[in-house]
């Protein structure tokens, strides 16, 4: 059960924090976690974990293929790894071993992929990935998810630790827009419906989200009723509402800090095409590599803005 706040606002606490608490707390609770990092420890809040708990965190060093073959191996003997790396290198520099050693053996491990998109910022184009999670639906059992704030991120977490099988979840590294309130759970593999709406639907992920929301209070002030539906699972994705939502507005806008091209977009327009043909608009990153800048310049420059969103719905809206 999940309640959304009342006015978008920052997280008090870094996703990164999120996570090294997680792990830190799992660790001295004597769980069999154990945490597996590429020469990232700085950049995920780990350093001090590693300091306090050597024997519980790895560092493989800037090798992600190699990474990936150390959590198998670790899986087999019944500990839990998280590895964490950027989602460039979870997921492009490493696909043969995610394929190899992880969903084709069915090794038990979990893949925390920060600096989603964008976010990347000023390490530029070629950390910024925009097909990753295109990457990692297209294996057989992997479970896809992109986390929205802090509130879901450690709920997810904390599920992890029971769940078995590769799970793949992409989330930023700095402070996430609250979406959440404290104590909200989430069930993966169901999309969130944040706000209901009668004659638009707007389907987002990650820091889409809260642009899709503001799109949303701007399309109320011009008397258009939107809906809003937070799909942070990608794989497997919630076909029920997204025909229950095709069959209700008639329109569809997805919204992703992602190439528009196999990622959210893609998957809904496949729901679509064999369940409930709608118009649709995907409003994400169109054949472009990332560069340099700030978040704003960013979302701005790749047309990840909620009036970006608000002109997608408008092209829809007036057929």
């Amino acid at each position: 059960m999940f309640n959304v706040v009342t006015e978008l606002e920052n997280d008090a606490i870094e996703m990164r924090k999120v996570y090294a608490g997680m792990v830190r707390r799992q660790i001295e609770a004597d769980t069999p976690i154990i945490a597996l990092e590429a020469d990232l420890m700085s950049s995920m809040a780990m350093d001090g974990v590693h300091k306090d708990h050597p024997r519980h965190v790895i560092n493989c060093g800037i090798m992600e293929a190699n990474v990936i073959g150390v959590s198998a191996g670790l899986a087999l003997t019944g500990r839990v790894p998280f590895v964490h790396t950027f989602t460039a290198f979870a997921s492009r520099r490493c696909f043969d071993q995610l394929f190899m050693s992880l969903d084709y053996q069915r090794n038990n491990v979990k893949v925390i992929a920060s600096d989603a998109g964008v976010t990347a910022c000023h390490n530029g184009g070629t950390h910024m990935s925009f097909e990753d999670m295109g990457i990692v639906r297209g294996l057989a059992h992997s479970v896809v998810l992109e986390v929205t704030d802090a509130t879901m991120f450690a709920d997810i977490l904390q599920q992890l630790m029971d769940l078995q099988g590769f799970y793949w979840v992409r989330t930023i590294r700095k402070q996430a827009t609250r979406i959440y309130q404290d104590g909200s759970r989430f069930t993966i593999g169901k999309g969130n419906l944040l706000r209901d709406g009668d004659d638009i639907t707007l389907i987002a992920n990650g820091i889409m989200v809260a642009e899709a929301l503001k799109a949303a209070q701007m399309l109320e002030q011009r008397g258009v009723s939107a809906a809003v539906i937070d799909m942070f699972t990608l794989k497997p994705i919630d076909r029920d509402i997204i025909k229950t939502y095709a069959a209700k507005t008639g329109k569809i806008v997805t919204c992703e800090n992602h190439s528009i091209h196999n990622g959210l977009g893609s998957a809904v327009a496949e729901v679509l095409a064999e369940e409930c043909p709608v118009p649709m608009r995907r409003v994400g990153v169109k054949e472009r590599y990332g560069q340099v800048g700030t978040q704003a310049f960013l979302q701005q420059e790749y047309g990840l803005t909620a009036e970006h969103i608000l002109e997608a719905a408008g092209q829809l809206l007036q057929k």
